[in-house]
């Protein structure tokens, strides 16, 4: 049987107070709602439908880039509304599997659970037991088995106790599930279409309800305010910073690394505090990251040291390389192994390489640097002329001294030497001497000034 999937995502989210529609307040740097669409796509679904609401016009903006359905749900008229506005895009064969866009941290292998366990022609839901069930739909058993769900508002004193609540997270087949949305009544407390209402329709029409569980009640919580949402985030970070520490990264305080992508480490690596990883992060065997570092989209090879306060950004680090402290490596850098950017030395699309250093206060941009260079303090590539970028190439075992500036298209051949000071506007041949500096007067007799 195929699968489709509909997220909920139609809320406005007062509770909020942001102009931004709930679902795409972030946890850690993606919407809430992006979390469970990639979560619903690794169960390798036959379409994902978002029902959509308030802020549409930014829900389909900030998603134009998945390959969703949209179904517009023009007034709130509760959760069994909501999933009948999408009634075109679930076929009668398929498994329906319905999913709420501001649960972000919803696992796939939770969902598989759900799906192994529903009946070939009934329902399969998701529960979980609460300390504090106030304000969930509380899940009604008679012998064990489910009957119904009544929430919270219509609940009777007694079946306040009950401490398994609903999620919401349900797996339907698809011709079943629109029967019973036709004949939903809105006679309730709230004056709504209760998708729970399914449940004791299901049963008293004899069809079975199997019920699975996720490791842990925050698993499916959802956002209302932006404290729940810090809640969801901080979980969110252990969850990823456990699977680093797993995997053979030590933190020097996991409370204090925040993952914003999918990282990839080796053994033996070291992460201090304050450090950020954004996008596709692979870090090697070895590695030691310093306090206060930003990386992203970037790779990382064996036994490189990150010293505090860097930026790589979509950049590559090679082997056994030493970065900062106060370095920025900016889009298209290269460092091969055993190469040295120092303090506060910014590097563009361009290639350090093997066992160079810039060691002090550089620009390297549109650069090709070859083995065994050295860049003095205040170098400069100098590729810009106000309209157009040009490249600077420095061939193995160059010297540059310091304060120096190369100004680009220009030529440093092998073993070329740059004088301190010296502004190069052409070529150094190899083994060549560049002196380009004003003369030096030293004049005597000179009166120093004095205030008037």
């Amino acid at each position: 049987m195929s699968l489709s999937v509909v997220v909920l995502a139609a809320g406005k989210g007062t509770r909020m107070k942001s102009s931004l529609p709930k679902v795409l307040h972030p946890v850690a740097h993606k919407p809430m709602v992006q979390h469970v669409i990639d979560a619903a796509n690794a169960l390798q679904s036959e379409n994902v439908s978002i029902v959509y609401g308030h802020g549409g016009e930014q829900l389909q903006q900030a998603l134009n880039h998945n390959d969703v359905h949209w179904a517009l749900q023009s007034e709130q008229l509760g959760t069994g509304h909501a999933v009948k506005v999408a009634d075109k895009f679930m076929p009668d064969s398929d498994t329906i599997l319905i999913l709420y866009g501001d649960v972000p941290l919803i696992q796939t292998s939770t969902l598989e659970r759900l799906l192994a366990v529903k009946p070939e022609q009934g329902i399969a839901l998701l529960t979980v037991k609460l300390d504090n069930p106030s304000g969930y739909g509380r899940i009604v058993r008679e012998n064990g088995k489910v009957v119904g769900i009544i929430e919270q508002k219509d609940a009777s004193p007694e079946q306040l106790e009950i401490d398994e609540v609903n999620t919401g997270i349900m797996a339907v087949n698809g011709k079943l599930l629109k029967d019973w949305l036709a004949n939903l009544s809105s006679d309730n407390a709230q004056g709504e279409y209760y998708l729970t209402d399914v449940i004791a329709m299901a049963h008293n029409a004899g069809y079975a309800i199997e019920t699975a569980h996720p490791d842990t009640g925050i698993e499916v919580e959802g956002a209302n305010n932006r404290v729940q949402l810090a809640t969801l985030e901080r979980e969110y970070q252990r969850r990823e910073v456990e699977k680093l520490m797993l995997a053979g990264a030590s933190m020097r305080d996991p409370q204090r690394v925040d993952v914003r992508g999918d990282v990839t480490v080796g053994q033996d690596v070291e992460i201090d505090v304050n450090v950020v990883f954004e996008g596709t992060v692979v870090i090697g065997n070895n590695v030691k990251i310093g306090p206060n570092n930003v990386l992203k989209d970037c790779t990382v090879g064996d036994g490189t040291v990150i010293e505090a306060n860097c930026l790589i950004d979509q950049a590559q680090v090679g082997e056994y390389a030493q970065i900062g402290p106060f370095a920025r490596l900016r889009p298209a850098a290269i460092v091969g192994n055993k190469a040295k950017v120092g303090n506060f030395v910014e590097m563009k699309k361009s290639t350090l390489g093997e066992g160079s250093k810039a060691n002090h206060f550089s620009y390297l941009g549109d650069a090709t640097i070859g083995r065994g260079v050295n860049i003095g303090a205040g170098v400069i590539t100098a590729n810009y002329d106000g309209v157009n970028k040009f490249k600077t190439e420095i061939k193995d075992n160059a010297f540059i001294g310091t304060n120096s500036t190369l100004v680009a298209p220009i030529c440093i051949e092998e073993n070329g030497f740059v004088a301190a000071g010296s502004t190069v506007t052409k070529g150094v041949a190899e083994n060549g001497l560049a002196i380009a500096r004003g003369k030096q007067r030293n004049i005597d007799g000179w009166k120093r000034p004095t205030k008037d």
